[in-house]
């Protein structure tokens, strides 16, 4: 029997490395495709999940879509063609409002609560946070009264029977939608919400205001603390509709005051302008309309943001609708005040008594 040589080495030739390298390439190309398509089917799986949730959690029936979502800014349009609708509509009487909810949740929905006087963090610091929300500043405040809740459908109701302003253009004959008395009013706009207050003989409140009234003097993020907690709000469809101002006791800021985390934006007093020492871009302040730049653009409905004079309002608080981390006590949203939408919602404050006196 021939026996192994010990210091035997078998001889690849030049062709057949060649060969084997090019096995080599393809195997791997073939895994990194696989990878690829692996992953991207995991992508459209949970993509498909996530629209499968939002499906599952519509608080309507999908089939009555087209009627429910509309396309951005159609909103204000809708807003314009309901304010300039002088039709007498029948909405209903003073003595019939004061029946739609018990006198006991009347005078719960009317409450304010005091704010004291004194210091408080307004803004942040936060690296990830938007460029308007920066940076954290002192701000001194005098003593006021805020709503407790937002203004509520019924309350509207009241403003609505005693002046003869229009409702809000998704109440079918003037009369609120069904099971909404005490959600937030929406689709009001800033002069809408404006006009509410100082018929309540209050005001809107101001940014400093709003924003003291939902974080306190300890610079919290939301208004229970610095933990994003979802089931402490409305937001980001969780629901998928505004929901009664009484339904989320566990959201409240440090001062007992609600709904200061989602549910509706919240317009306040003051424009959008930058805070002292922010480095945001001016641009980002400017006031801006959707306009085509030609004929052409205009029939293919490409249009750009034009700078215009004028400044945008401010809306605090976050949404139903969108990010949580909107809702964080120092973010700023903001829009043009004749908007309106159906999560834009307002609060009002009043002036305390000072010796004897208005401050």
């Amino acid at each position: 029997m021939t026996q192994p040589h010990i210091g035997y080495k078998s001889v690849v030739t030049v062709e057949e490395r060649a060969r084997r390298k090019r096995y080599l390439s393809a195997t791997i190309v073939t895994c990194l495709v696989l990878a690829i398509i692996g992953g991207s089917v995991h992508v459209v799986q949970l993509g498909a999940n996530r629209v499968s949730d939002m499906r599952n959690k519509a608080t309507y029936d999908l089939k009555e879509e087209s009627s429910r979502v509309r396309a951005a800014g159609e909103d204000v349009s809708l807003h314009k063609i309901n304010e300039d609708n002088k039709d007498v509509v029948a909405g209903y009487t003073q003595d019939q409002i004061e029946t739609l909810i018990p006198q006991a949740e009347w005078a719960e929905l009317d409450q304010t609560v005091l704010i004291t006087a004194g210091e408080f963090q307004m803004g942040t610091d936060l690296e990830r946070a938007d460029a308007q929300n920066h940076p954290q500043h002192g701000v001194q405040l005098g003593a006021y009264e805020i709503d407790k809740y937002p203004v509520t459908n019924a309350q509207y109701a009241k403003f609505v029977a005693a002046t003869g302003h229009r409702p809000p253009l998704h109440w079918k004959d003037g009369k609120i939608p069904l099971h909404e008395l005490k959600h937030p009013v929406t689709l009001v706009s800033w002069f809408d919400a404006a006009a509410y207050a100082k018929w309540a003989n209050k005001r809107l409140p101001t940014e400093a205001e709003w924003e003291k009234a939902a974080r306190g003097s300890d610079a919290r993020r939301w208004p229970w603390g610095n933990t994003m907690e979802p089931t402490r709000l409305n937001t980001y469809y969780n629901v998928g509709s505004t929901t009664d101002v009484t339904r989320y006791p566990e959201g409240a800021s440090p001062y007992g005051v609600m709904d200061m985390a989602g549910n509706v934006n919240e317009w306040t007093a003051d424009d959008f302008k930058p805070y002292d020492g922010s480095k945001a871009p001016e641009d980002l302040f400017q006031g801006k309309v959707a306009r085509a730049a030609s004929d052409q653009d205009k029939a293919l409905k490409v249009v750009d943001l034009m700078p215009v004079g004028g400044r945008y309002k401010v809306l605090r608080g976050g949404s139903w609708k969108g990010d949580p981390f909107s809702t964080a006590t120092f973010h700023r949203n903001y829009a043009w005040p004749n908007y309106a939408s159906d999560f834009f919602g307002f609060r009002c404050v009043r002036d305390v008594q000072h010796e004897g006196k208005k401050k």
